[in-house]
């Protein structure tokens, strides 16, 4: 456990992912920073330098796993941005005392009005509808009707945390019914829940999916569940790329199993497989579910503040719940 820190204590942290200027500036100077943007870059640091790391504050979706973790002896913190940490191997850092923070909760509105944003962009076509514009189309016809509408639909939350409930209560002030899958019943939340997905499915023709990333939950939307979603459904993830079957997804858009989907995220992003790229009924984001400069910023901040706190002896603000922070 790290002791109070005084202005004269050098502290030694490592900045692991692409540089940020909330992150590089947002130390004292007793803070010493040293970078590296890759896993392969870990091994070009030198022996006294991996010595002497004490916190790593990660940047981005850089794997902080075991191997990357164990390089550094005096570790104590890793400081995660972003609110999804299927990258940073929880198990290991609560087996060896680090603890690990992540950027919940600032984040949680801007996620879920791209969420939603991205729902309605999906069902009414607006890609499809703006290129019909900018193409000189609508001088000549209108544009057809869109198949796809928000009107009497039953949305199938995938996860119902604190961005899951944001989203849920943008779609029931839009006369939306939600119910939602998950291990476990979500505490205070009304909707129904589902313990079985394919069974969510089945009674829903719209999954919203907004659930952590990991082995627990790679590819849980797989070709049944769509199949149970039927040829009306649509599928919105903001969550991982890892959680639906990229592959089944395709086949699926292609043969008309599910009308649409709309996506933020990739089985391996920034890579998007060329089949998908080439589908009309699918609406694809880059990964922007957070990204507006203020809500960056804030989670840029909250990183650094983990960090600060804990150094000065005091308990972060946002440790994940398998390495909680004892009282300090």
């Amino acid at each position: 456990m790290a002791a109070a820190n005084n202005s004269q204590e050098k502290i030694d942290l490592l900045i692991y992912g692409q540089s940020k200027p909330t992150v590089d500036n947002g130390f004292p100077p007793n803070f010493v920073l040293h970078k590296a943007q890759s896993h392969h870059d870990l091994e070009r640091l030198s022996a006294d330098v991996v010595g002497r790391i004490r916190g790593i504050a990660v940047t981005g979706l850089v794997k902080a796993d075991k191997a990357a973790l164990s390089h550094f002896p005096k570790l104590e913190i890793v400081s995660s941005f972003g609110v999804g940490y299927d990258h940073v191997d929880s198990s290991f850092a609560r087996d060896n005392n680090i603890i690990v923070t992540n950027t919940p909760d600032v984040l949680t509105e801007e996620v879920a009005d791209v969420a939603l944003g991205l729902l309605i962009a999906t069902l009414r076509e607006f890609l499809g509808a703006d290129r019909y514009v900018r193409d000189g189309k609508w001088a000549t016809k209108d544009y057809p009707l869109s198949k796809g509408s928000l009107r009497s639909r039953t949305v199938g939350m995938v996860g119902m945390g604190r961005i899951g409930q944001a989203i849920a209560r943008r779609l029931e002030a839009s006369q939306v019914a939600v119910v939602y899958h998950s291990r476990n019943p979500a505490k205070g939340v009304k909707n129904k829940h589902y313990p079985s997905l394919l069974e969510m499915a089945k009674d829903v023709d719209t999954l919203v999916v907004i659930t952590p990333g990991g082995a627990s939950t790679a590819k849980i939307v797989n070709a049944d569940v769509m199949k149970a979603l039927g040829p009306t459904g649509v599928i919105v993830n903001v969550a991982r790329g890892s959680v639906i079957d990229e592959v089944a997804l395709i086949a699926a858009l292609k043969d008309g199993t599910i009308m649409a989907a709309g996506l933020d995220v990739f089985a391996a992003e920034p890579n998007v497989p060329e089949e998908l790229r080439a589908l009309q009924n699918v609406v694809l984001l880059p990964h922007i579910g957070s990204a507006s400069i203020a809500t960056r910023n804030a989670m840029d901040q909250l990183v650094v503040d983990n960090l600060k706190l804990w150094f000065d002896g005091k308990a972060p603000l946002t440790p994940i719940a398998e390495t909680p922070v004892k009282a300090r």
